[in-house]
């Protein structure tokens, strides 16, 4: 039952709109926060459940804008940064020191030190309705997420067992014998009553956190390392490091195929002669990575089509995830994230992706291609709050152990 908590709580600018109890799933709730409006807006589903007034960063000491989720939560913490400062109903989300969290002081403008203030009673409701995992994506202008339908989106699936339940039903031998007779299956247990019915049920995993983006340096030589292996050169273990064996292992390539040990260690004519020479294509432009309970699962090359135009920055959330029925619902949020002239050139970008209205989450995915084996294994695998983080820019340095892949945006500087 929907129930506004404003006069209870003696807030004029701090609403609850539902109890913690009928706001479903903390950790599938998502928290919206606009630095130019000083406001937060919680939403599960396409519902709104609380909003509040806020106080972000001041000016040199601004709160990053960008993807988030809820690293931790402690009901009292004392600041590392700042003189002990206390954070009551503190929710962390990074490492370096960004919550959100309580303060006798939340005017309606930026004054914190980049943390998200919080109004008192609010801090404490809001502390109860959320989850570590919870997402807390924060702007600039406000953002509202949007159901979003789209081909290239996952779909949830039954994993299949590794040792099937057999019924009564005849079973059939390898060899086709008109003599055979049919198989009885002995059973250990007793059988139902006739119209009895079964139900499965599927133990519900944490949460998959995606992130899609281009491939870095790191990505390009953990394959050339693998690549090399398989052609019989030992580069070692594919870490993505350049060490001593991986170079000898590069240039040992090169002279077998006449390429130049001169200039880039590991240049556009070295990629296409050794994907060549290994049957793999052409190189990857793209990674998909995948994280579980804030710990790396696996990752894997994808394909990205017109790789000179950007992708954007898209943050895109399924509920209602149904594995029987093969059903979710998603909902998307692009975000402004305007890209650096050395950044475009590093990432081979002629054409940015500054221009929301074009640049959208459904025209990102138009240009993503994921392998089928890759697919299914995350689609086996969904559970209700599974989200992707579309970006160009890759893991930035506040994604690390510990936590989820934290996406951090900018926005274009004023002419």
């Amino acid at each position: 039952m929907m129930k506004s908590l404003a006069a209870t709580l003696g807030l004029l600018s701090a609403t609850i709109l539902s109890t913690p109890a009928s706001a479903g799933s903390g950790g599938n709730l998502q928290i919206f926060v606009s630095k130019t409006e000083q406001s937060l807006v919680v939403y599960d589903g396409d519902k709104v459940v609380a909003t509040s007034n806020v106080s972000t960063g001041k000016p040199g000491h601004t709160t990053p804008s960008g993807v988030f989720s809820i690293l931790e939560k402690r009901k009292y913490h004392e600041s590392n940064l700042y003189s002990n400062a206390p954070m009551p109903w503190m929710q962390r989300i990074t490492w370096s020191g960004v919550a959100l969290h309580e303060s006798g002081s939340v005017p309606n403008y930026p004054a914190s030190h980049g943390c998200v203030r919080l109004p008192a009673a609010f801090a404490k409701e809001l502390f109860k309705l959320t989850e570590r995992g919870a997402h807390v994506i924060i702007t600039d202008h406000p953002a509202v997420p949007a159901w979003l339908t789209h081909e290239a989106l996952f779909t949830p699936r039954a994993p299949t067992p590794d040792g099937q339940l057999l019924s009564d039903a005849e079973l059939r031998p390898s060899t086709i014998d008109a003599s055979l007779k049919p198989v009885e299956v002995a059973m250990a247990d007793v059988l139902p009553k006739a119209g009895a019915t079964a139900k499965v049920v599927l133990e519900e995993a944490p949460p998959l956190r995606i992130l899609i983006t281009r491939r870095g340096e790191r990505e390009t030589m953990i394959d050339v390392q693998t690549l090399l292996g398989e052609l019989g050169f030992d580069a070692g273990v594919p870490d993505g490091h350049a060490g001593k064996m991986t170079v000898a292992a590069i240039n040992g390539f090169k002279r077998w195929k006449g390429l130049s040990t001169k200039g880039a260690l590991v240049g556009a004519d070295f990629l296409t002669e050794l994907y060549k020479s290994s049957g793999k294509g052409v190189p990857p432009l793209g990674q998909i990575m995948v994280r579980q309970n804030f710990k790396p699962l696996f990752e894997a090359p994808v394909g990205i089509a017109d790789p000179e135009k950007a992708l954007g920055t898209h943050f895109i959330e399924a509920t209602d995830v149904d594995r029987f029925g093969h059903k979710a619902e998603w909902r998307a949020v692009t975000l402004e994230n305007h890209l650096t002239n050395s950044t475009m050139k590093r990432l081979g970008i002629t054409q940015a992706a500054d221009d929301t209205a074009v640049f959208t989450a459904a025209a990102a995915l138009d240009r993503i291609t994921i392998p089928d084996e890759i697919r299914h294994r995350i689609e086996t695998m969904m559970s209700e709050g599974t989200s992707i983080t579309i970006s160009d820019n890759g893991i930035g340095p506040e994604t690390g152990p510990g936590t989820d892949f934290i996406t951090i945006t900018h926005r274009a500087p004023k002419a």
